[in-house]
């Protein structure tokens, strides 16, 4: 217990989801991320003690992997730290999410999560938590024997011989998180600490906060292009002014689609004609609730026709600083290597270009584990380990 709690996360985005290990004082041996721009982002939040350790590439390849292992064994000379504590992994889940209609095309990318199982098996982390969508245990994969099972056939063979395994659906709103997020939790525990299983770390239920009380004391934002001088990163994002009448008069909870008059339904007008837009999902031009937890953070939540990224009240998806409030991502986040109070100095058409050029909006902002319950894993972690030592 003298030394230092370790982790390794692969597929880990801009690191978002796993922030709460770091803020704990687990140190990140490595992290991996085939994006570099969302790399970089951990980099600015000083994620990894060595900059080895950040592994630019697909965790796939000979290159990547003999990477990690050389920072692995970096740890255990310097350290003697022989196994990491835990292994997080979020692989790519497009393969399995509902909002995808190319599922049948993505057998491949599904067994990136086979990887991670690889991984673990041979690095014998003490923990390892796998996080994906409610349809990840029972989506196929070609697993390491290159037959197809479900993931959780393929957990169960490859790592339930050394671990007790926790596999779990659940919404992270239960848990801490101020956004819906229904997901697929899997935990495992080394067998041979005894005294810890996969329930002792788990975290416990928690009402999350609704936005009136999140947002409270946050500027309205009524004009395309606003931006608050206090807080560059809660701005009105700009859209087609077109799309306005389609949104101005939506009560929570109503979307465009419900709207009655012709020209207040999303549509495009070709050859003189209005077209209307499909509407293949309910919540597609929605306004949120003042009185819910927020809604489930989706990749494109910068544009008003991703699914319920409009504002409860003002005609605008929601603004970076607000998308962190529900999210619980901490204000010492940093998206850039510029300093919050020094972007905040800018003049406005310098913070607009920012904004254009350097926002975090879309997939790089959104993670795929929520920040608030792998926290509180993180801290029950420690006490856990105490009870072996």
């Amino acid at each position: 217990m003298n030394k230092p709690l370790t982790y390794i996360s692969l597929f880990s985005s801009a690191g978002v989801g796993c922030f709460g290990f770091k803020q704990n004082g687990f140190e990140c041996i490595a992290t991996n991320e085939i994006l570099t721009k969302r790399l970089k982002i951990q980099v600015f939040n000083n994620k990894c003690k060595y900059d080895t350790g950040y592994l630019d590439g697909d965790i796939s390849t000979k290159e990547i992997k003999n990477k990690l292992f050389e920072e692995i064994k970096k740890w255990q000379a310097e350290y003697k730290i022989y196994e990491p504590d835990v292994i997080i992994a979020t692989p790519p889940c497009q393969g399995m999410s509902v909002a995808n209609h190319k599922k049948n095309e993505e057998l491949t990318r599904n067994s990136l999560v086979v990887e991670s199982i690889k991984i673990t098996k041979e690095v014998n982390p003490k923990f390892f938590i796998f996080e994906n969508v409610r349809a990840f245990l029972n989506t196929t994969c070609t697993d390491i024997d290159g037959m197809e099972k479900t993931i959780e056939e393929a957990i169960k063979l490859n790592l339930g011989g050394h671990y007790n395994i926790l596999f779990k659906v659940v919404n992270f709103k239960d848990y801490g998180s101020n956004s819906s997020r229904t997901r697929t939790l899997v935990i495992g525990v080394r067998k041979d600490l005894q005294n810890i299983s996969p329930f002792d770390i788990f975290p416990e239920k928690q009402k999350p906060k609704t936005l009136r009380k999140l947002f409270k004391g946050l500027e309205e934002l009524n004009e395309m292009g606003q931006i608050s001088q206090s807080d560059i990163f809660h701005s009105f994002r700009e859209y087609n002014p077109k799309m306005l009448p389609w949104i101005e008069n939506l009560k929570e909870g109503e979307s465009a689609f419900q709207n009655t008059e012709k020209e207040r339904i999303p549509h495009q007008i070709k050859d003189g004609k209005i077209v209307f837009n499909e509407s293949k999902n309910g919540d597609k031009y929605a306004r949120w609730y003042w009185d819910r937890e927020g809604p489930c953070v989706h990749t494109r939540n910068d544009i008003l026709s991703s699914q319920n990224t409009v504002h409860p009240s003002e005609n605008r998806v929601f603004s970076i600083r607000e998308l962190m409030l529900t999210m619980s991502i901490p204000d010492t986040f940093q998206w850039s290597n510029t300093s919050t109070e020094k972007l905040n100095n800018l003049s406005i058409l310098e913070k607009k270009m920012f904004l254009k050029l350097g926002v975090p909006y879309g997939r790089a902002f959104r993670s795929n584990l929520s920040l608030v319950p792998l926290k509180r894993i993180s801290t029950a972690i420690p006490n856990a380990l105490k009870q072996v030592t």
